[in-house]
């Protein structure tokens, strides 16, 4: 009877564990180990009887449920992938290695791609705007950048939250100053962007000096064989400007080469008209009117390439390189002044001729290595190289006359001045770094890394006063100094990425020691600083019902000065303005946080609070004693900044889809000029809106309106009046889709012009500037050969090359 009962709970036991829940979940990554979001997951039985299915979620995680102890098929789809199958035997819930998908050229070669919406999505710590085959991707990148939300381009320089952004293409680091990435993103077309990603809380794997990051992803062709496009502009502003390129790209086997080159010609005006009150015992004595009228040259060559070779399975090697050449960087400044006292009665007058020639060259080049375990965890090396050369001549006349202007010698205010400047700067980076990234579960994923920096940078000026008569240098009149600044920067992180629940996290320490010495060889002055940093970051989210999600980060960055904001020489604009460095400028600190909620996927509300230290600035310091106004950076003791944004966006129609960005934001900022207490704060607004429409039955008509407005607001201690850019573009497929023509128009209404006062104590200043904004373009491109695209992303991380110069 013992034997018969035990016999009879033994397939008791084993009839419940036959009809016991178990569950099979895992992660689906692409040959990069990049997540694959919406793939088909589904389990058959052996004779291919459906039992369930799922789709993989934005991180590549998939869980299938309810399974009964059996021997199942997983099967894994995904458009341009080979099907994926596995054998599982159920006998108890399991976590499956990372599934990893390749790449079915066939497939994608018969994919056809179509022009479409431009689509917006929020994540906790970035906004992603994908603008692939919309009438956008027909412009400039730099048009582009303009019409993502969150970013803002005024006057060459592009900020994200009040703040410079780190730009990178591909994840790669772009290694250029912040004027030379402007050159870069207005000479390349869009047409190959995929989409433009605005970290606002960058991961701890970002350098520190990463406070936000624009990651502009360009599509990729992986399909074996060739691929070509030729592309064109015209653009007519003030003056015509002119940009042809090409781009070519090859894959066979282990091996991918891709190459784009282009080509700008530009000619651009720019006029500026300066008003500076000069005190004299706390009156103004003496007010300076001027007007300034600049035409810039520019010939422009962009070459980079990228060349991909898979050694094994498990082994890859990269190299890459971002070439810009300048041959032609040229200015002519034409500037007239009329001083006058404080009853508006002139004094006397002088005009100024400048003439300045420069060159530049810009080449970085870059060496991975990514090695793969089996357990999908990789570290990849990769090393860097720059080499910056930058030469520029200035040769300044002006000629001083009397109220009735009259020249002539012994005459009041009647006389002339002559002096001719060489300036040149050269800069070697090096960059090493290891970077280790290792999937915990299907849902946490550790990551660490290390890097080594040095930077060396030497400068020179030399300055002649000559005899406006003959060119001749007059006695003592040279003036000469050579700057040199080395720069060494070791930094680790770890980094840890998790999701249970409803529930993510990520969360992740830099480390970041820095030695600089700057050394004016002229004047022996030495400028050494030293200082150890930890920056942490970290994201909270939680999805609390279908329709509502919270989420909250914080990040401590630093932004260090560039190393032209460094160097003491001096650049005359004119007799009476000049531009100059600051040696002893310090790094900034920022403590940034930010709380938010978004509402049934499409509604976004955030509130942010900012805290910076040694914040710094470009600021115009009059010398009201020999009336002479210096344009210097210096840094602000405290800037602190908080406010309020809203983010929608959704089809209003099944061919018109919108975006609609507005802030309310607070700055106040304090600190010591010229020995004297100052404060401001100012609260100002922020709206961005643009629409994309689709046209034709075969929707190949593509048009986008885009409109952003800057209220009055405050940059240091200048307040800046309210500004608005609207741009038009349309894009029109033909010749079988193969071709496109192009209409863009910027600055519809003439209102991005830029005005701002600096006004407190002793210091009262305006300066208005009309840039060459408004403009009309029409463009046409053409590809050939396998023209299937798909993405393919690639990190790399680099921060000193952006400080190289600011102009």
């Amino acid at each position: 009877m013992k034997q018969l009962i035990k016999i009879a709970i033994l397939f008791a036991s084993v009839n419940v564990l036959a009809q016991a829940d178990f569950s099979i979940s895992g992660k689906i990554v692409d040959a990069l180990n990049q997540p694959i979001a919406y793939a088909n997951v589904i389990v058959m039985t052996a004779d291919s009887t459906l039992i369930a299915g799922v789709s993989s979620t934005d991180k590549g995680a998939f869980k299938l449920v309810k399974l009964k102890q059996d021997t199942y098929v997983l099967k894994v789809s995904f458009l341009g992938f080979k099907t994926y199958k596995q054998v599982v035997v159920v006998s108890q819930s399991q976590i499956l290695d990372t599934v990893v998908l390749e790449v079915d050229s066939e497939a994608l070669s018969e994919v056809v791609i179509n022009n479409r919406k431009p689509t917006l999505k929020k994540e906790v710590d970035r906004l992603v705007f994908n603008i692939e085959n919309t009438s956008l991707s027909e412009g400039t990148v730099l048009s582009a950048l303009k019409s993502t939300p969150g970013v803002l381009i005024l006057d060459n320089s592009i900020s994200v939250k009040n703040g410079t952004p780190s730009v990178y293409i591909n994840n790669k680091k772009v290694h250029l100053s912040s004027t030379e990435v402007v050159q870069l993103l207005e000479s390349s077309t869009a047409n190959t962007i995929q989409k433009i990603e605005v970290i606002t809380n960058p991961p701890a794997k970002y350098d520190a000096e990463s406070g936000a990051v624009i990651n502009i992803i360009m599509t990729k062709n992986l399909v074996t064989g060739y691929r070509g496009k030729v592309f064109t502009n015209y653009t007519q502003g003030v003056y015509p400007r002119y940009n042809t390129g090409i781009s070519q790209f090859y894959k066979k086997d282990n091996l991918g080469f891709n190459v784009n080159y282009s080509y700008t010609d530009s000619k651009k005006d720019r006029y500026n008209h300066e008003t500076i009150n000069y005190y004299d015992d706390g009156a103004i004595d003496q007010v300076w009117n001027t007007q300034l009228d600049r035409d810039e040259w520019s010939k422009t060559h962009n070459i980079n390439f990228n060349i991909d070779y898979a050694i094994d399975d498990n082994n890859e090697l990269n190299v890459s390189s971002i070439v810009l050449l300048n041959p032609v960087y040229d200015n002519r400044v034409f500037s007239n002044a009329v001083i006058t006292d404080t009853n508006n009665d002139p004094l006397y007058n002088y005009n100024s001729g400048i003439i300045s020639d420069g060159e530049k060259e810009n080449i970085s080049l870059d060496l991975d290595f990514l090695h793969k375990f089996d357990n999908t965890a990789t570290l990849k090396f990769n090393a860097h190289y720059t080499d910056y050369d930058y030469n520029r001549s200035q040769n300044v006349r002006s000629n001083y006359f009397d109220t009735n202007n009259v020249f002539g010698p012994g005459l009041p205010y009647n006389f002339q001045t002559a002096f001719n400047t060489d300036n040149s700067q050269k800069t070697n980076i090096f960059i090493s770094k290891l970077d280790f990234n290792l999937p915990v579960s299907e849902t946490s994923t550790f990551s660490s890394g290390v890097k080594i920096s040095s930077t060396k940078t030497e400068s020179n000026v030399h300055q002649i006063s000559l005899n406006p008569e003959d060119n001749t240098a007059l006695p003592s009149s040279a003036y000469s100094d050579f700057y040199n600044y080395d720069e060494s920067i070791g930094s680790g992180y770890i980094n840890f990425e998790t999701s249970w629940d409803n529930w993510s996290f990520s969360g992740g320490l830099r480390a970041e020691h820095t030695i600089s010495e700057g050394h004016s060889i002229t004047s022996n002055a030495m400028v050494t600083q030293e200082y150890f940093e930890l920056f942490p970051t970290a994201n909270l989210s939680v999805e609390a019902s279908e329709n509502l999600s919270l989420y909250s980060n914080f990040k401590r960055s630093l932004e260090r000065p560039s190393y032209e904001t460094l160097n003491p020489f001096n650049f005359f604009l004119n007799d009476n303005t000049i531009v100059t460095g600051n040696p002893t400028l310090q790094p900034a600190f920022t403590n940034h946080f930010v709380v938010g909620t978004t509402v049934s996927g499409i509604y976004t509300f955030e509130a942010y609070y900012k805290k910076t230290k040694d914040s710094f600035y470009e600021l115009p310091i009059q010398n009201n004693t020999d009336n002479i106004i210096v344009y210097t950076p210096v840094n602000i003791e405290n800037t602190t900044e908080y406010g309020f944004d809203f983010v929608t966006y959704f089809n209003a129609t099944e061919r018109w889809f919108l975006y609609f960005v507005a802030s309310v934001y607070n700055i106040k900022n304090e600190s010591a000029i010229q020995n004297n207490e100052v404060k401001l704060d100012h609260w100002s607004t922020y709206g961005a809106l643009n629409n994309d429409i689709t046209f034709l039955k075969d929707r190949s008509l593509n048009a986008n309106l885009s409109f952003i407005f800057v209220g009055r607001n405050l940059q240091g201690f200048r307040i800046s009046e309210n500004i608005l850019t609207s741009d038009l573009s349309i894009k029109k497929t033909i010749l079988n889709k193969k071709g496109t023509v192009s209409l863009a128009v910027s600055d519809i209404f003439n209102l991005n012009d830029y005005d701002a006062t600096f006004r407190f104590n002793n210091q009262n200043n305006r300066s208005i500037i009309e840039v060459d904004n408004r403009s009309i373009k029409l463009g046409f491109s053409y590809t050939f050969g396998n023209t299937t695209l798909n993405t393919n992303t690639r990190i790399r991380e680099h921060k000193e090359n952006e400080r190289l110069e600011k102009q």
